[in-house]
């Protein structure tokens, strides 16, 4: 048993390791290719490689099964709606974001992504939206706008960090519809159908996204360096792949809060890949709004979770 735990707690640092390496991925290959061809490839790959996992178990749903029954119109835009606010806005303004800001600040504004939960199921599933979660939300506000405190000072509100880390915020906003909307799913399909139906509905809107914003990538593909080929390469397998099948298949023996405690190495590995790949340095402003983001997170995972043990004991 301790084995098996230890083991699965192995493979969840693994994810998140793979999780943290996008920030840098993307910062390596963005001088060969634009934003949307970045996000689009590897969603592509990705979702031809969760095929033959997804599809058998889809095919007994649908058609061979008793009982089986076609997706309802609901499924349907279900789908679609997480597939285009969930999945395109997640990966699609992360990796633009991260192309003007930081990768530094991509991992610490990714320490959001509890508060900015909390807040899309009080808007989505109308849950209830407690005095610590407004407060938590609050500080992860001023924490983004602190890791950009070089435009707030010189007054650019139109570029640089400011811009970026409104674009990574954007991509949390769509982690987090994913997670909350996903329930609703969840309920139907299996973890594993949901994420290779979003990841087909996605697919839908970015190849056509790629081919009317980013034409010229097509004529170039073979001309791309051999690095640019890597990373996407590597985007494709483990970014949107072998770590969502992992974590899924852990997610199955764990209990869900042990598995989102994992993610608060997210920072620690991101910061640590953008320091040694990228040499970035944080500054104290950063700093400052990467302590205000963990304060945030802290308020919504540790101190309301206390409180709600309080009330239920």
């Amino acid at each position: 048993m301790f084995s098996r735990k230890l083991t699965d707690w192995a493979l969840l640092l693994a994810c998140n390791f793979i999780w943290a390496s996008q920030f840098v991925l993307v910062k390596l290959i963005q001088a060969d290719v634009g934003p949307v061809f970045s996000t689009a490839a590897p969603m592509v790959v990705a979702t031809l490689m969760l095929m033959p996992l997804a599809l058998p178990s889809l095919g007994r749903r649908w058609f061979s099964s008793e009982g089986a029954r076609l997706p309802s119109w609901q499924d349907i835009t279900g789908f679609l709606a997480l597939g285009v606010f969930g999945q395109v806005a997640a990966q699609l303004f992360v990796t633009w974001g991260v192309r003007v800001s930081l990768a530094s600040n991509a991992a610490l504004l990714m320490l959001t992504l509890p508060v900015v939960t909390a807040l899309m199921a009080f808007v989505v599933l109308r849950e209830h939206m407690t005095a610590t979660r407004w407060i938590g939300f609050i500080f992860a506000m001023v924490g983004t706008i602190a890791c950009s405190a070089r435009d707030v000072r010189g007054f650019d509100l139109s570029g640089g960090y400011l811009l970026g880390n409104g674009l990574i915020f954007v991509a949390v906003m769509g982690s987090a519809f994913y997670n909350v909307y996903g329930k609703k799913l969840l309920g139907t399909y299996g973890a594993l159908e949901v994420l290779f139906l979003s990841y087909f509905a996605a697919c839908f809107v970015l190849v056509p996204l790629a081919l009317w914003r980013e034409p010229e990538i097509w004529s170039r593909l073979p001309q791309l360096a051999a690095g640019t080929w890597l990373g996407l390469g590597l985007l494709a397998v483990f970014q949107y792949g072998l770590s969502m099948i992992i974590f899924l298949s852990v997610l199955s023996r764990l209990d869900a809060t042990q598995a989102a405690l994992s993610n608060y190495m997210i920072p620690v590995f991101g910061l640590g890949l953008a320091w040694l790949v990228l040499h970035e340095k944080l500054t104290v402003a950063g700093i400052a709004g990467g302590v205000l983001v963990l304060a945030s997170t802290w308020m919504v995972t540790v101190v309301e979770g206390r409180q709600a043990a309080k009330l239920s004991a």
